[in-house]
């Protein structure tokens, strides 16, 4: 769950997540042969394929445990056979990273059961090459490398370009408040490639007169006010959000280390406001759920998390006011669009690994 900084990580920019105590699970066991058989208990559903051939298999669902498979063979790692039972409480489509948290866990269990190790950062790239190359969604390496690192009671800072991270405590006494709108517009794929596409636009103009421009990451507000009237109007906003983005989330970083919860509640009310306004990939039930949330007693801030066009809201919340919060977000949001919202009060919890057994 990204606390902050949204459509920055695929510019090489700042995001600030942290992982949460929903789960995927993999039980997981070797075959005798070469084959990787994956039974998805969400869906009732199994699908395969032989890892001697290496060749694209089922897509849907099981292109990503599927996909990570590929993506582990294709840099040179051997995979056993195994039987894959997969499970898990992460709502899907609902921008909580239900994706990095199958590939991650079904890395993990590839590797455990090979008896292959590689470090986290290596395991969150390729989990990403799965979902680019394989699953063909062109996301960046924010929701795998929080699955990776992440620890109990803090987000973490990633720097996307130098995958630098840094541990950011959070407040003990607020709780993570997710709430989902329910909704999943069906343009959110082709308008995630879309921004990503307009924001590769936009450096390609502006390197025009500023050569050494790599990406919007280094682009600061004030070089590109200097070029607005030399960029189209929505090429312009997409590039406005990014950059404004990046800047809010170092300034959240050091807000929430302060313990300065008005000025992290301000960023998380301009970083809404910039996705609706700039980026426009909120929609009227995320607009709402914010709103509604944002007139609550005791709320240190709200906005939209993940790709947008539905999907959820995250919630700063005192942690006595959480009852009272769902008790009145939940039909206030209902009376206005007939749909009740998932609430789940989180915790930080730490990054993927292997289960042990007490028993």
């Amino acid at each position: 769950m990204n606390l902050i900084g949204e459509h920055t990580d695929y510019n090489d920019g700042f995001v600030l997540p942290a992982a949460i105590d929903l789960f995927c699970w993999v039980a997981a066991a070797t075959r005798d042969d070469r084959r990787l058989v994956v039974f998805a208990e969400n869906f009732g559903e199994q699908a395969e394929i032989d890892l001697k051939a290496a060749n694209a298999g089922p897509k849907g669902w099981a292109s990503y445990p599927l996909g990570v498979a590929w993506a582990l063979q294709k840099a040179g790692h051997q995979l056993r056979g195994c039987n894959l039972y997969i499970a898990g409480d992460v709502p899907l489509g609902s921008g909580l990273s239900s994706s990095a948290a199958i590939e991650v866990a079904t890395a993990i269990a590839l590797l455990d059961l090979s008896e292959i190790q590689i470090d986290r950062k290596t395991l969150a790239l390729l989990c990403q090459r799965a979902e680019n190359e394989y699953v063909d969604a062109r996301c960046g390496v924010m929701d795998q490398f929080i699955a990776c690192y992440g620890q109990a009671g803090h987000a973490m800072l990633l720097d996307c370009r130098s995958l630098e991270t840094r541990a950011i405590p959070l407040p003990r006494r607020i709780s993570l408040v997710v709430c989902n709108t329910m909704v999943k517009h069906e343009l959110a794929a082709s308008e995630y490639n879309a921004r990503r596409a307009e924001c590769e636009e936009g450096v390609r103009l502006l390197q025009v007169n500023q050569p050494s421009i790599k990406s919007l990451r280094d682009v600061t507000s004030a070089q590109l006010e200097l070029q607005c009237d030399r960029l189209p109007k929505r090429i312009y906003k997409r590039c406005r959000h990014v950059v404004t983005e990046n800047e809010r989330v170092l300034r959240a970083a050091g807000s929430l280390e302060s313990g300065d919860l008005r000025d992290v509640s301000q960023l998380m009310a301009d970083s809404h406001e910039s996705l609706r306004s700039d980026f426009q990939v909120s929609c009227r039930e995320l607009d709402l759920l914010v709103e509604i949330a944002g007139a609550q007693s005791g709320v240190w801030g709200s906005r939209m998390t993940g790709g947008g066009f539905g999907g959820c809201t995250i919630n700063l919340v005192e942690q006595q006011a959480v009852t009272l919060f769902a008790a009145t977000v939940g039909p206030k949001y209902q009376e206005a669009t007939g749909l009740w919202p998932e609430t789940y009060c989180l915790e930080a919890a730490r990054g993927g690994g292997r289960v042990v057994d007490p028993g």
